[in-house]
């Protein structure tokens, strides 16, 4: 089963990351799986206060992705997997899709503000040659009508 990998994080733009990989995986039977990456400098203090921190990010991230779970199981009819990883995101991303060989392509959110499409985004294009899967990025201002038109 091809899957779409998409990164969960506190962008507007990743609204509609979520909502095309839903679409596209329900249109075509796949799956989708939601990556949420930790950065690690939230956990440059003591040793038991990251480890609250670290708790509570992950408790954070559960919240906010049963919020899309349950929108793309009910409308969707797709149950999306959670993946949490702690380092910096473009590695993490790299190292989800290394290590998920049904990970089929990879959908990400493009910034609509005037200082460019995000720090991943870049990041991953300028990646291409080397990826073995096609990066999908979604216009952040596109609406729900204009993504269910592309799907």
């Amino acid at each position: 089963m091809r899957k779409f990998l998409v990164v969960l994080d506190d962008s507007r733009e990743c609204l509609n990351a979520m909502r095309f990989a839903a679409m596209r995986a329900a249109h075509s039977g796949g799956a989708v799986v939601i990556l949420s990456v930790i950065p690690p400098e939230e956990f440059n203090h003591w040793i038991g206060v990251g480890d609250i921190m670290r708790a509570e990010a992950r408790e954070r991230i559960t919240a906010h992705f049963e919020v899309f779970a349950k929108w793309m199981r009910d409308r969707q009819g797709v149950d999306p997997e959670l993946v949490i990883r702690e380092g910096e995101p473009y590695h993490e991303v790299l190292e989800q899709i290394a290590e998920d060989t049904e990970i089929g392509v990879v959908v990400l959110g493009a910034s609509t503000e005037s200082n460019g499409p995000g720090p991943l985004v870049t990041q991953l294009i300028k990646s291409m040659p080397a990826l073995r899967v096609p990066v999908t990025v979604v216009p952040g201002n596109l609406s729900k009508e204009q993504l269910e038109d592309i799907t």
